[in-house]
């Protein structure tokens, strides 16, 4: 019994220590699941559903930090704690402080691996490090990685020993100084330019993997063949025999496949297969086998959607979006993915999934990521939720800022060599690790004239890379007869004022009503909309003209519309919901009802 309180009193003292060490930096605005954060269990869900494997170990909360000119050594000692996976800026990293081009960010903690693991390769993996990330396991070097948006691992087998094992990242983001993608991030920020983001902002967690194992997979639905085509990828390709797929739907298997020396599985789906769309997003099981040498090695799961994203001409000869073969109206809020508490990084999995949610509690079928890439479980909450994705790629490069009132140049950027070589690397990263998820429809790989260039050619490399989903070339930019569908941006109404005869016309960005709430803005001041109300009221029925207004330009062209935007951002005020996401500013019901007459504007017309 002695023995017993004592190893509760310890660790009773543990937790007492950690979450004394760790506070909020700074007094701005939090959410709800900020202000009741357990530093000992931070984002504690399994990272990647759409390959999951039973074991893992979550390396999230306290680490060591240290801030050095750039060019230092590893630091001898450190000066504080962060909150991993929380970028330095962020309150919730518990710091709160710029890192600039100058410097690096030093990151360092202990793990000890499970007696369980023993005779396995263990992977260490990055959900997302702003922007270049070098590692180390026990003082040897794993591996660097750039790039701010998408998930890396390293295999440390070789590195790690029985027992205290010590991991080190180093980290550089010169942010709007470099020639990166990065989003909305700037030194300055303003208007609509946001807070910094650098260093570890996703899960950091550790996998046990057998010699051969099962490194990707990349799923395709095929609604017109009634196929389910499933490619394996595995670390040692040689020495696979052969991959089984199972189908499951409510734990009764309905389909399988298999076949051998990495040859990808077309499995022949029910008769009656059930199809994912925002009204019914069902979603089958999958259980993937890998078998070398005649054995059973590796073995995940996963999950899959029958869906079908086209382009068809109407009886009135307008092109329109189809899902399933169906015209659809895709209509949805523009999508951030900021917080006032931990920027790029929601401070729980509940408020992850908490945006989609009230999207479509709001009556929305869609929501367009805007220039940033979201954690995985993310796009697993839009798969389960039934919400289609059109998914931008991160801007970047030293172009000049966009102003008010100027949605697209007449002209291409010329990037330099390294810039244009970050994005192609990137982009490819990002639709890569995004490919499986049936929600998303649509990949964006332009925002306005942000950065824009080559574009027939990015499109084309695009739409080759994954002929199953649309390419929206540039939304409101600059605009080249290439991809499947023109993008107009038209604030504060909408407003159809260019046509495309030939691909479906969309309005990429319209709205940005904008109302303050006093007690929930990121700053007393600078608080600004494309207009601005006073009340909820007028807010409401102002957005409800514009919804009108929408359903009349859908007989006559418009095929999606993306509404700005679902939450307000630092001092962009014109979100439906508070920065702190504590109030819903617009009346729910009112809007729920036009929204919903929106979405099915287009039923039942052919």
């Amino acid at each position: 019994m002695d023995k017993f309180r004592l190893f509760f009193f310890v660790l009773l003292v543990n937790v007492f220590c950690a979450e004394a060490q760790w506070r909020p930096a700074g007094n701005r605005i939090r959410t709800t699941w900020a202000e009741h954060m357990d530093v000992n269990n931070v984002l504690p869900e399994y990272p990647r559903p759409i390959m999951e494997r039973e074991e893992w170990l979550n390396l999230n909360g306290l680490w060591h930090y240290s801030v050095l000119p750039a060019g230092s050594s590893a630091p001898a000692s450190y000066e504080g704690q962060i909150l991993v996976p929380y970028a330095i800026e962020s309150s919730l990293s518990g710091v709160g402080r710029k890192l600039g081009e100058e410097n690096e960010l030093w990151y360092m903690r202990e793990f000890e691996i499970p007696s369980s693991w023993k005779n396995r390769r263990v992977l260490l993996h990055f959900g997302a490090v702003d922007w270049k990330a070098d590692v180390w396991v026990n003082d040897i070097k794993v591996g660097s990685h750039t790039g701010g948006f998408a998930p890396f691992c390293f295999d440390i087998t070789s590195s790690i020993s029985k027992g205290k094992n010590v991991v080190c990242v180093k980290v550089w983001d010169p942010v709007d100084k470099g020639f990166q993608p990065r989003g909305k991030q700037v030194d300055n920020p303003h208007g609509i330019w946001y807070t910094s983001v650098s260093g570890i902002w996703q899960t950091v967690w550790l996998e046990p993997v057998p010699e051969q194992y099962i490194e990707k997979v990349r799923i395709t639905p095929d609604v017109d063949r009634n196929l389910l085509a499933v490619n394996v990828a595995a670390n040692m390709q040689d020495e696979v025999d052969k991959v089984e797929v199972a189908v499951f739907d409510g734990g009764k298997k309905v389909a399988s496949g298999a076949a051998l020396n990495n040859v990808g599985i077309d499995v022949a789906m029910p008769a009656d297969a059930k199809l994912w769309s925002p009204d019914h997003p069902f979603l089958y099981d999958l259980e993937i086998c890998l078998y070398a040498h005649g054995k059973l090695v590796d073995k995940v799961k996963s999950y899959a959607g029958m869906r079908k994203y086209s382009t068809r001409r109407d009886k009135n000869g307008i092109m329109r979006l189809q899902l399933n073969n169906c015209d659809i109206f895709q209509f949805g809020p523009l999508d951030q993915g900021w917080w006032p508490d931990g920027l790029y990084t929601a401070p729980s999995d509940e408020a992850l999934a908490y945006d989609i949610l009230k999207a479509k509690d709001l009556g929305f079928n869609m929501i367009r990521k805007h220039v940033k890439v979201e954690p995985a479980r993310w796009y697993s909450y839009c798969d389960r939720m039934g919400i289609i994705v059109w998914q931008d790629m991160p801007n970047g490069d030293r172009s000049p800022e966009w102003q008010p009132g100027c949605y697209f140049n007449g002209r291409d950027v010329t990037r330099s060599s390294e810039s244009e070589n970050n994005f192609r690397k990137e982009w490819k990263e990002i639709i890569d690790c995004l490919y499986s998820y049936p929600s998303i429809a649509v990949w964006v790989p332009f925002n306005e004239a942000w950065g824009q260039f080559k574009t027939p050619e990015i499109v084309a490399w695009t739409k080759s890379y994954d002929p199953s989903r649309l390419v929206n070339p540039a939304s409101g930019g600059n605009h080249y007869a290439c991809g499947d569908m023109l993008d107009l941006h038209k604030y504060p109404a909408p407003e159809l004022y260019l046509y495309d005869g030939a691909r479906p016309t969309v309005l990429g960005e319209y709205g940005g009503i904008g109302l303050a709430l006093e007690g929930h803005t990121w700053e007393d001041r600078r608080n600004w909309g494309y207009v601005q109300f006073k009340n909820a009221d007028e807010a409401t029925e102002e957005y409800i003209r514009y919804a009108r207004m929408l359903l009349e330009l859908a007989k006559t062209g418009f095929s999606a519309a993306v509404y700005t935007q679902i939450t307000d951002v630092e001092v962009e005020v014109n979100g439906l919901i508070t920065y702190d996401r504590k109030i819903v500013k617009l009346d729910e019901a009112k809007l729920r009802e036009i929204n919903q007459t929106v979405c099915h504007s287009l039923d039942n017309r052919f």
